[in-house]
């Protein structure tokens, strides 16, 4: 699709397959000069870099994702380096000195999981993990599930990052959610790989993503879409919290009035100066969203037909999860029984993919083309036939 604007990258390694958008996206050629101007800027300015970070840089990366997720407001939007450093952040607005109730998926991805099952081993939290499959009845099972408890956090990804299994009713879910309960969805597989319309749950949820997927802007560029008007108070706070128009009626300890009250403090900014450029390419190419999942799923089919006309028996349909005809993302996950050796025998044909426990992942972008994927057919036919 625009496999051309890409040309640093493969020029780098040019021997490599890389089918791993879903992991480690490669950066477009336009980012390479948004990383070499925060150099400059941090040259050139020194200490008044800020001004320009927080005068110009911010307030465009905020318009990108604003735009890219029909928010109205783009104050809404908070960067950090991580986003478990969100994830912290959202656990100490919950009530301190009591075990937490959560609600969860037993599929989510290592920030989040990790911590909460850490927490739950300190006995901080109680936590119910909803299985995925069957994948048909999953966001009825989830919706019903949050209907059941009074939750202090519900938590649950738009695409899985183990199986790229596609949430559609976050509206319901949220709906569903107690009151006063607060609810999180991690976003990160679905940002900029398929259309995302969050005009219908901002209001109730926080989402959260970054640009080391398919915003294809490398580390230090993540995101919380915060609730408007929203009034917790974050424990876990760092010195840019209060840094825009202040709150003081809230406490001893002021917050900013939008989404900058989920700040951290100092940062490296560079991220956001290759996540502007990277979005400002799209724009100026007038690629949108829509056509970027489009592109995607047009090469899985691809894929897929081909491994089928080659008789690839590891890779067919069967081993997919979700099943085929299920909603998923811009990734197929193959479930197989000696998923770590096959892995190993594909990457000696110099193709980038990733395992996840038993389950390979392929993942499609802009930067392939069809004669890409049939090199990736032709690759995987020698490791596996």
């Amino acid at each position: 699709m625009l496999a051309q604007h890409f040309s640093r990258y493969r020029a780098a390694n040019p021997g490599r397959l890389h089918f791993a958008a879903h992991s480690h996206h490669p950066w477009p050629d336009a980012t390479e000069a948004a990383h070499a101007r925060y150099w400059t800027d941090a040259a050139t300015l020194a200490d008044r870099k800020w001004e320009r970070i927080f005068g110009e840089v911010v307030p465009a990366a905020q318009q990108h994702v604003a735009r890219k997720l029909s928010l109205p407001d783009p104050a809404q939007v908070a960067f950090a380096p991580n986003t478990h450093e969100f994830v912290v952040r959202l656990y100490s607005c919950l009530p301190q000195g009591q075990r937490l109730r959560v609600l969860t998926t037993a599929h989510e991805f290592h920030s989040f999981r990790r911590q909460t099952r850490r927490m739950a081993e300190a006995g901080l939290v109680d936590v119910r993990e909803v299985p995925l499959d069957p994948w048909d009845t999953f966001d009825a099972r989830f919706a019903a599930a949050a209907r059941e408890d009074a939750w202090d956090l519900v938590w649950l990804s738009h695409v899985f990052f183990d199986s790229s299994f596609l949430v559609r009713d976050l509206e319901g879910i949220c709906d569903a959610a107690p009151d006063n309960a607060m609810v999180a969805i991690d976003g990160y597989h679905a940002f900029c790989a398929l259309p995302v319309d969050l005009s219908r749950v901002h209001r109730r949820a926080f989402y959260l993503a970054g640009g080391y997927k398919y915003a294809m802007s490398g580390e230090g560029a993540c995101f919380l879409a915060v609730p408007p008007r929203n009034r917790m108070r974050p424990v876990d706070t760092g010195w840019y919290a209060s840094f825009d128009r202040l709150a003081d009626a809230q406490g001893d300890v002021p917050y900013a009035e939008s989404g900058q009250r989920f700040w951290g403090a100092t940062f490296d900014p560079s991220g956001l100066y290759r996540f502007i450029a990277a979005m400002d390419w799209l724009d100026g190419m007038r690629v949108t969203v829509e056509e970027i999942h489009r592109h995607s799923t047009g090469l899985q089919k691809r894929f897929l037909d081909a491994c089928a006309r080659r008789g690839i028996e590891a890779l067919a349909p069967r081993h997919l999860v979700p099943p085929p005809g299920a909603p998923r993302g811009n990734f197929l996950a193959f479930a197989l029984p000696g998923a770590e050796q096959i892995h190993a025998r594909i990457a000696a044909q110099q193709v980038t993919i990733d395992r996840r426990g038993d389950r390979l992942r392929f993942g499609f972008g802009i930067y392939h083309d069809e004669a890409e994927v049939d090199r990736l057919v032709d690759a995987v036919a020698r490791a596996l036939t």
